[in-house]
């Protein structure tokens, strides 16, 4: 009975000792380089504001593309804002958006329960954030 007690505590032990490496990693802070002023770790559904390497906001929750219009990874630079920009395209507002591809892809203001066309959704406060902290020429990076 002892020995079923000891192994059962054993494997709670373990369990909890991954539980607790995971956390830690995940506090380790963002996966991006120093150079990212905004970064984004679609995994996690969650983005940041960066100041040297340093977290200024974030993270924060997002929602990203859908499977048929992925979010892309990689580096990019900011393009341009466009505080009020209406997609033709898909027909709907992208309030505070903040374009960082050459293909339309932006951070703006959107559903954080609906997944987009591969636009970053972020909540109103953090959508005027980004479009407020973030300049052209900014580096942008998402990693999977």
């Amino acid at each position: 009975m002892n020995r079923k007690i000891t192994g059962v505590l054993a494997s709670i032990a373990a369990m909890a000792a991954t539980v607790g490496f995971a956390a830690t990693a995940e506090a380790a802070g963002p996966p991006c380089g120093q150079q990212a002023k905004a970064c984004v770790k679609l995994s996690a559904n969650t983005a940041w504001l960066m100041d040297n390497g340093r977290v200024v906001r974030g993270g924060v929750p997002i929602t990203v593309g859908k499977k048929a219009f992925p979010t892309p990874q990689g580096t990019f630079r900011v393009q341009y804002k466009d505080l009020h920009h209406y997609s033709k395209q898909f027909h709907g507002p992208m309030p505070y958006s903040v374009f960082f591809t050459n293909t339309g892809v932006a951070f703006h203001q959107g559903s954080l329960k609906v997944q987009s066309h591969g636009c970053v959704h972020l909540s109103h406060a953090d959508a005027v954030a980004f479009f407020n902290t973030l300049q052209p020429g900014d580096v942008v990076q998402v990693v999977r």
